[in-house]
C-alpha cells in the first residue's frame, strides 16, 4: 500500500445511456473510464446492464441485443486497453442454456471475470426471471466472452496488494444475507454493487440505510452505482445514484435526477478496514466452516499518486453538524449522570466531593453532578464544591467558580492550599521559589488529599475531573488529580468537553449560570499551579506547554481508533490542519505526544473506575492494555523519518 498509506481511489459511475443502443453506451462508458482515471482512480463500477440499459424488458430475448452486446464489450475494451482503472460493467452474458445478469470485471483491455446477479427479483414492478436465471448455484465455471474463456461465477474475489474486490448486483444487497457478506468474510476489503434501483417515495432513505448497514457490517467500503437518465420511463423513473461508503459512512454521493452523467469519487482506507477486522475478533469466526469457496482473481491496483478528496476531520471527537453534535453532547451528559448515579446509589454515599476550580474539566464534572443528584431526586446539597486558591489561582477563574457553584445551589467550601503547601515545602526542604516539578505536583497533591479526607468526613465519594486527552499525555499529577472514587470524564478527550459545557449553558441553563459558563469556555485551559503574570492573567497555559489539544486529540483518535503509525498520522494531520498548523508545528508535537503516551501508561494502569462514552477509551479494564514499559522507539524512529 506504499506511500498511498492504504487509500484506494473509487469511482461510482452514473452514465447516460440509450435502451438497446450498445454502441452509444459503452462510448458512454469509455469516457467515464478516461475522465476517472484522469482523477487517480483505480477502481471503478458502473450501473447493472450499463452495456444495453437496464429497462430493455423483453428485447433481452433477441439475438442482436445479445451479439451487438459482446461487440461493443470488445470494442470497449480495446479502447481501454492502455487505462489501468479495474472497471466493471453490467451487461447480459448467455451461458448453457440461460442468460444472467452479469457484471464483467475488466483491465487493460483484457476480462478477469463474471458475476452473475444471485437474486432475481420478481415481484410488483420487477421481472427479471422472465428474462434471466439465477447465479446463485454458479461457482467454478468458465464462460466465452469476447474470445476469450474467462471465469464465470458468484465465488469471485479480485485480489491486488493494496484490495482484495467483490462484487454482489442490485437485489443481492436487499436479501437477508447478501453475497457480500460472504465475501467480506473471505477477504473482500471493497464490495462494489452494480444496481438498476427506481425511485420511489422513501425508496431513497432506506436504500441509504441498507447500504449503510451493510458496508458497517461487513466492515468494507461499498461502491453502488445505480442506472439513472435515458432507462425506459414507461412505468419508472432511475434518477441515477452513485455512492461510495465506507464502514457505515457515507462519504460521498452524486446528485439525483441529474440528467449529465456524474462520478462519485472518493477514497477507501484499506489499511483502516483492515485493522478494524483484526481488532474485531469475531469477525472472522466461523469463516471457514460456513463459507464456500472463492476463486482469487488477481489484478494490478494502479500506482498512483494520493490525492484525498474525502475530508479528513480535524477534530474526529467532534461531529461537524449541529444537529448531529446537538444529539452527541445530550447523549454523552446522560451516560455520564447514569454512571455516576449507580455509583452514587450502590456505594450509598452520602455526598459528592468535587475540586471546583473554575476551569474546563472541573466545571464538567460539576454539571454531571448535579444531572445525577437531579434524576436520582436528592438535593444538589449533597454535591459539595471545594474551592482550593491556590500560588496560581486567577481572580477570573476563583470567581467563575464560585459563582457557578452558587447558581447551581450546591454546598460550597473555601479552603486556601498556600499555607498548607508553603509548611510541606518546609518539611521536605524545597525552596519555595523554584517553581519546578515539585512546587506544582505539591499543589495537585495536596488539593486530592483534601476532597479525599472531606469525602471521609462526609461519607462521600471524590468525583474525579481528569479527561481522556491528560490521561494519553500522562498531564495529570500521580496520585494528585489523576486520582479519584470515579472519574466521570475519563473517556471524555479535551477538545469535547469544551462543547459538553458549552451545550449545557445554551440548552440547559439561563442568567448568571449560563453567562459563567460560557467565560469558562472562554478562559485559556490551565493548571494554574504558576502565579499569575503581573496583570493577574493566567500565565501558566497547558497548550503553550505541552501542545494543541486540537492535534493531540487528533493523534489519540487515529492511533487509538484505527492503529495508524507516525507517517500515516503526519499524513493526515497535514491534511486536516492545513492552514491552521505547518508542517514543522505537526511533526514537533507528534513527537511530543508519541513520547508522552508511551512514557506516561503507568499512570493510566491505575485510573479510578468511570464510564465508556465514545470508542477511544484508555481504561485498562476495557480497552487499553499496555505494558506501562513498552519502549517507544520505533514510533520516535518514524517521527524523525518524516
Amino acid at each position: 500500500m506504499g506511500q498511498n498509506f492504504g487509500f484506494v481511489k473509487v469511482a461510482a459511475a452514473v452514465p447516460g445511456v440509450e435502451v438497446a443502443d450498445c454502441p452509444h453506451n459503452v462510448k458512454e462508458i469509455e469516457k467515464q473510464i478516461a475522465e476517472a482515471e484522469g482523477l487517480g482512480v483505480q477502481i471503478i463500477v458502473f450501473p447493472e446492464l450499463s452495456v444495453t440499459a437496464y429497462t430493455c424488458a423483453d428485447l433481452f430475448g433477441h439475438t442482436l441485443l445479445l451479439e451487438q452486446a459482446q461487440r461493443a464489450l470488445s470494442g470497449l475494451l480495446e479502447a481501454t486497453a492502455h487505462t489501468s482503472p479495474l472497471c466493471v460493467v453490467g451487461m447480459p452474458v448467455a451461458w448453457g442454456n440461460s442468460l444472467y445478469n452479469c457484471a464483467v470485471a475488466f483491465q487493460q483491455g483484457r476480462i478477469l471475470g463474471v458475476v452473475p446477479k444471485s437474486y432475481l427479483p420478481n415481484y410488483k414492478e420487477f421481472y427479471e426471471e422472465r428474462w434471466f436465471a439465477s447465479g446463485l448455484t454458479v461457482t467454478g465455471e468458465t464462460v466465452e466472452l469476447c474470445g476469450s474463456r474467462v471465469p464465470f461465477g458468484v465465488d469471485l474475489l479480485f485480489e491486488s496488494a493494496g484490495a482484495v474486490v467483490g462484487i454482489e448486483l442490485c437485489e443481492d444487497l436487499w436479501v437477508p444475507i447478501p453475497p457480500s457478506s460472504h465475501l467480506a468474510r473471505q477477504g473482500a476489503d471493497i464490495i462494489l454493487n452494480l444496481s438498476a434501483t427506481n425511485e420511489l417515495i422513501g425508496k431513497h432513505r432506506y436504500l441509504l440505510s441498507l447500504l449503510q448497514q451493510q458496508s458497517a457490517r461487513c466492515l468494507a467500503g461499498y461502491v453502488y452505482a445505480s442506472a439513472g437518465f435515458g432507462e425506459s420511463s414507461t412505468d419508472l423513473v432511475f434518477a441515477g445514484n452513485g455512492i461510495v461508503l465506507e464502514n457505515g459512512s457515507i462519504l460521498v454521493q452524486t446528485e439525483r435526477f441529474v440528467q449529465s452523467p456524474r462520478l462519485a469519487v472518493s477514497e477507501i482506507d484499506v489499511e483502516r478496514l483492515r485493522t478494524e477486522r483484526r481488532v474485531k475478533t469475531s469477525f472472522a469466526q466461523g469463516t471457514e466452516s460456513t463459507d464456500r469457496p472463492v476463486r482469487r482473481i488477481p489484478f494490478a491496483l494502479a500506482d498512483v499518486p494520493l490525492r484525498l478528496t474525502r475530508r479528513v476531520s480535524p477534530r474526529p471527537f467532534v461531529p461537524s453538524d449541529s444537529a448531529t453534535l446537538h444529539d452527541r453532547c445530550e447523549e454523552i451528559l446522560s451516560i455520564q449522570a447514569a454512571g455516576l448515579a449507580k455509583r452514587l446509589v450502590h456505594t450509598r454515599a452520602q455526598s459528592a466531593v468535587i475540586g471546583i476550580s473554575g476551569g474546563l474539566d472541573s466545571t464538567l464534572a460539576l454539571l454531571v453532578a448535579v444531572k445525577a443528584l437531579d434524576r436520582l431526586g436528592e438535593p444538589r446539597q449533597k454535591i459539595i464544591g471545594v474551592t482550593m486558591p491556590g500560588f496560581g489561582t486567577t481572580g477570573r477563574t476563583y470567581r467563575n467558580a464560585v459563582a457557578l457553584m452558587q447558581a447551581l445551589g450546591i454546598t460550597i467550601r473555601e479552603i486556601s492550599i498556600r499555607e498548607a503547601c508553603e509548611l510541606h515545602f518546609r518539611d521536605i526542604g524545597h525552596d519555595a521559589t523554584v517553581q519546578d516539578v515539585t512546587y506544582e505536583n505539591s499543589q495537585a497533591r495536596e488539593r486530592t488529599q483534601i476532597l479525599m479526607d472531606i469525602a471521609n468526613q462526609t461519607g462521600g465519594l471524590v468525583i474525579g475531573t481528569g479527561d481522556l486527552s491528560e490521561l494519553a499525555l500522562g498531564w495529570a499529577t500521580y496520585n494528585g488529580d489523576h486520582m479519584s472514587m470515579y472519574g466521570v470524564s475519563t473517556s471524555i478527550p479535551k477538545t469535547l468537553v469544551k462543547y459538553l459545557v458549552h451545550w449545557v449553558a445554551e440548552n440547559e441553563l439561563t442568567g448568571e449560570a449560563r453567562d459563567t459558563l460560557l467565560d469558562i469556555v472562554n478562559t485559556p485551559i490551565s493548571p494554574e499551579l504558576i502565579p499569575a503574570d503581573e496583570n493577574g492573567e493566567i500565565k501558566q497555559k497547558t497548550e503553550d506547554l505541552v501542545g494543541p489539544y486540537d492535534l493531540h486529540d487528533f493523534f489519540l483518535f487515529n492511533m487509538l481508533r484505527y492503529g495508524f503509525s507516525p507517517a500515516k498520522l503526519y499524513f493526515l494531520a497535514r491534511y486536516a490542519f492545513d492552514g491552521e498548523f505547518d508542517d514543522a508545528t505537526i511533526k514537533k508535537w507528534l513527537k511530543v505526544f508519541c513520547r508522552r503516551f508511551f512514557n506516561q501508561q503507568f499512570k493510566r494502569s491505575c485510573l479510578p473506575d468511570g464510564p465508556k462514552v465514545g470508542s477511544v477509551s484508555l481504561s485498562p479494564r476495557g480497552d487499553w492494555r499496555m505494558p506501562s514499559d513498552a519502549s517507544s522507539a520505533m514510533w520516535l524512529h518514524e517521527c524523525d523519518e518524516l
